[in-house]
């Protein structure tokens, strides 16, 4: 590699790393009341990338396959805090963020094709605690197997019913892997809601699967067109990954945590383990499953005291309904989270399902 594109490489990486480290931050917390107090908090990384993106633009022939990532990383990052600001200055409204906010997982994919190529982006798509494992690093640093990394199926922007796919670049069929389905929120999809998990599935050790809605989101009343889809992927993934069925985790968030609920009372379910996450529950839902698939059921429940769509109540009601049913009910409320995604609990729902890594 010349030294003048490791230069721009040097120059470029940091500020845009740091700028989608603080995007997450801004997902994390937003909570419409104090949404410019959040802005202020998370600063102005993106300034330092717009300061070097020129330095992308003329690179000597042959390095577009790492020119290209970063260019659509970088302007994916500065798209949407150039969004985030119109809302900050008080020309826009909470759609304008969530909008904003759908630049990230676009960033994050066209970064994750560099993770093979730069140490640094690799680091990134680990959870910071094992950064310095060292036997988890030398994995990742090895040449990836076959079928590893992320897949998509019938999963193109704008399409419905199919998913994404992750699988460790160290998977070895020689065991069997606890895998992870989960469910975007209302008008979500899979391509996008996998980033949620991935550095958690990539650091951990679990197969990742993030599937897309056949409607505009998931059945939740009338005919249920997703939980057949949803055993349709699961069986496609199962006769080409060597899966635990003792470790199988049915997740999602807002929708998709309802819909957990919905499909994983079902007798038939396959999911060992249920961890809906903002979600919104009745207790008819209770009443309705077979007890014997309650009984014992391991449930992870996490909500926010913040949640100004399905309000905390709710999830205190559910909790109460479930372990009256006899589901074995794990609770987790968060002082500090609106609405959101909680992404700092996936590691302790994977412990908590028994994934060590």
């Amino acid at each position: 590699m010349s030294e003048a594109v490791v230069d721009h490489i040097v120059a470029v990486l940091p500020p845009l790393l740091q700028s989608l480290e603080a995007l997450g931050f801004v997902a994390r917390h937003l909570h419409p009341p104090d949404f410019d107090r959040v802005m202020e908090a998370a600063g102005q990384p993106d300034a330092a990338l717009r300061a070097v993106r020129p330095r992308l633009v003329q690179w000597p022939d042959g390095f577009a396959d790492i020119r290209t990532p970063l260019e659509i990383a970088s302007d994916a990052a500065l798209a949407a805090f150039d969004a985030l600001r119109i809302v900050q200055h008080g020309n826009g409204d909470l759609v304008g963020v969530f909008r904003a906010l759908r630049h990230v997982p676009r960033a994050q994919e066209a970064l994750y094709a560099l993770s093979a190529k730069l140490p640094p982006v690799s680091e990134f798509f680990v959870d910071p605690s094992l950064r310095q494992d060292a036997g988890l690093m030398a994995r990742l640093a090895a040449p990836s197997g076959e079928d590893t990394g992320v897949i998509h199926d019938h999963d193109e922007p704008g399409g419905r019913g199919g998913f994404s796919l992750y699988v460790p670049e160290y998977y070895t069929p020689r065991r069997a892997w606890p895998l992870v389905m989960a469910l975007h929120g209302g008008s979500g999809n899979g391509r996008s809601f996998l980033w949620s998990w991935l550095r958690d599935a990539r650091s951990r050790g679990a197969i990742l699967v993030a599937p897309t809605a056949t409607g505009s989101t998931w059945a939740l009343m009338g005919d249920d067109a997703d939980t057949p889809n949803l055993m349709r992927i699961l069986e496609s993934v199962r006769s080409r990954w060597n899966i635990d069925s003792s470790r199988m985790l049915l997740t999602g968030m807002s929708d998709g945590g309802t819909f957990c609920y919905v499909t994983g009372f079902e007798r038939a379910s396959p999911f060992t383990h249920l961890a809906p996450v903002a979600a919104t529950f009745h207790p008819l839902m209770a009443e309705m499953a077979e007890a014997e698939r309650l009984r014992g059921l391991p449930v992870h429940i996490v909500h926010g005291k913040l949640d100004w769509m399905f309000p905390v109540q709710v999830a205190r009601q559910t909790r109460q309904a479930l372990a009256a049913a006899g589901a074995a009910v794990t609770y987790r409320e968060l002082d500090d989270l609106s609405h959101c995604y909680p992404r700092e609990m996936n590691a302790e729902i994977l412990h908590w399902m028994g994934c060590q890594g």
